[in-house]
């Protein structure tokens, strides 16, 4: 059996591994964002249509909930508001990158990046305009539905008392992302003009097609999730030695404390 030392570097790292991948993947969705949309064929009338951002987004929640079943709830909290740094830091760089001089023909008229025949700014500034379209309403998305499932998978965790580990994870992850596809569109449109809206249609419901696409696709994610969460929580059981069904590291750590100070 590994040495306590060696159980704490473990668990480090392994928390680590989870926060990177987190806010990597939070991070692409704020930087790749709404530059091109991925046609992923249908689901019976259904069309399923994201952006290319939104593909690693479905491991965000994956990682949230393997933190919260491992290291409690405190812990996911902190690396959602972590996230939340890193969403400020992305905007800051963004805006800073377009507000510094640089090398390109700049119009006399308005005082901004000259546009080519096709209408388009250099590619900076074309992708800082869908950048800073999609961010603002992310923040708002992002806070809104982290933390709606790490309070609901915690909720559920209590209600059931640690059982039924699917129970929490889909369900949870299933909510939180309809509250994040909503979020984002609608405070999107409101806040900017990059979403592929097609004029003389009515906005509504081309709003609820892209919220139903969105959605459909993270549902699907979810419950293709289910396996590798119930392995990766498995493994990391044992990898971690934290035993019992639905103990958290924190009450582990707390006995080995108290053992390590009687010893």
């Amino acid at each position: 059996m590994p040495s306590l030392h060696q159980l704490q570097a473990r668990r480090e790292f392994a928390f680590l591994v989870l926060s990177g991948l987190f806010l990597g993947s939070m991070g692409l969705l704020n930087v790749l964002g709404l530059s091109r949309f991925i046609n992923l064929g249908t689901l019976g009338p259904f069309p399923i249509v994201v952006s290319v951002g939104v593909l690693s987004y479905p491991v965000t929640f994956l990682c949230t909930d393997v933190i919260s079943e491992i290291w409690g709830e405190r812990r996911a909290s902190q690396l959602v508001w972590v996230g939340l740094l890193v969403n400020i830091w992305i905007l800051l760089i963004v805006w800073l990158g377009g507000l510094l001089p640089g090398f390109e023909q700049m119009d006399p008229a308005t005082g901004l990046p000259a546009v080519d025949a096709a209408g388009r700014q250099p590619l900076f500034f074309e992708l800082q305009r869908l950048t800073l379209g999609i961010i603002m309403a992310s923040m708002v998305a992002y806070l809104a539905a982290q933390f709606t499932d790490v309070r609901l998978f915690h909720a559920w965790k209590r209600l059931t008392r640690g059982r039924y580990l699917w129970l929490r994870n889909n369900g949870s992850t299933m909510v939180s992302q309809l509250v994040d596809t909503s979020a984002v569109i609608i405070v999107t449109h409101l806040s900017s003009d990059v979403l592929p809206l097609e004029p003389g249609r009515p906005v509504l419901p081309q709003l609820g097609g892209l919220i139903l696409s969105g959605y459909l696709f993270k549902f699907l994610c979810a419950l293709a999730d289910t396996l590798p969460f119930y392995w990766l929580v498995g493994w990391l059981r044992r990898y971690l030695n934290i035993p019992g069904q639905g103990q958290e590291l924190v009450e582990i750590s707390a006995a080995e404390e108290s053992l390590g100070s009687g010893a």
